[in-house]
């Protein structure tokens, strides 16, 4: 384990951690809510999202770190994923959701807290990166550490968007969704 490897781990922890602790607050239909008018997955399913796609975001970085070009990751690709996901996942509960967010970001970060500097220094071809060669500290950092402050952020922002919409487009205080935790 380096001192890098163990703080990225500590990101991914604390980007899950966040988001565990926001779906924690939220009511069965926030829950239910979509994330936007494009994207009508449930704020439910995206952070059960989240939560699946840990594993394949380490497997990912973990083929950069081998050395090995992972090309066959493309945007298309991940479509089709995310897609599959909504469609075998259509209603998840709360508690299940947080127990698999809990339980795949600890083994992702246990994962990443292998990962030597060398590890982290090594570039292959990727195809998310339109087969630019990227390390596998920028997998890490792109993929399993943002994801979820990522999509912490569209949840609350659909939330947000759902209240003012229910006020009539008044100004609303972002104190009126639960605060993020840290």
């Amino acid at each position: 384990m380096s001192h890098r490897s163990e703080q990225l781990a500590n990101r991914i922890e604390e980007g899950a951690a966040g988001l565990a602790a926001f779906a924690e607050t939220l009511s069965e239909p926030e829950w239910q809510t979509p994330v936007s008018a494009t994207d009508r997955r449930t704020v439910g399913v995206i952070v059960h999202h989240v939560a699946s796609m840990y594993p394949l975001e380490v497997e990912t970085a973990q083929a950069i770190a081998a050395g090995k070009d992972v090309t066959n990751v493309t945007p298309e690709v991940i479509n089709q994923i995310n897609a599959k996901h909504a469609l075998e996942q259509p209603q998840v509960t709360k508690s299940e959701t947080l127990a698999l967010l809990r339980h795949n970001c600890r083994a992702a970060a246990d994962a990443v807290r292998t990962f030597s500097d060398e590890d982290l220094d090594r570039a292959g071809p990727f195809g998310l990166s339109f087969g630019a060669p990227v390390t596998a500290q920028f997998v890490i950092e792109d993929h399993a550490l943002r994801h979820s402050w990522h999509h912490l952020a569209r949840i609350r922002k659909a939330l947000e968007e759902k209240v003012q919409s229910a006020n009539g487009r008044k100004h609303v205080q972002r104190s009126s969704l639960p605060a993020l935790c840290y």
